[in-house]
């Protein structure tokens, strides 16, 4: 298993613990961004699909300062670039 993969594990329980998913997937973005100045932090770049409960009647900036609230732990050094796709059940894509 690679860094990235157990990173996104840790990720996944971190969000489990903060929320109720119904949906949740984080895709490993970091090939992506290969060679640029922050690539070379060690951090990767992540994509994070999730659907909860939690973020019904939240604006998107709510949510995401929830996800970021959830990873607080992971933001300094395994997270460099974060990308985040947050709904409520009623609004799931």
């Amino acid at each position: 298993m690679s860094l990235n993969q157990k990173r996104i594990e840790l990720f996944k329980l971190d969000l489990k613990l903060a929320f109720k998913p119904t949906h949740l997937s984080i895709e490993d973005e970091s090939h992506l961004h290969a060679g640029h100045a922050g690539a070379a932090s060690g951090g990767g770049h992540f994509k994070i699909y999730i659907i909860a409960p939690e973020f019904s009647g939240l604006n998107p900036l709510a949510r995401h300062r929830a996800v970021y609230a959830a990873l607080s732990q992971r933001m300094s050094g395994d997270i460099h670039a974060l990308t985040i796709v947050a709904k409520a059940p009623e609004d799931a894509f």
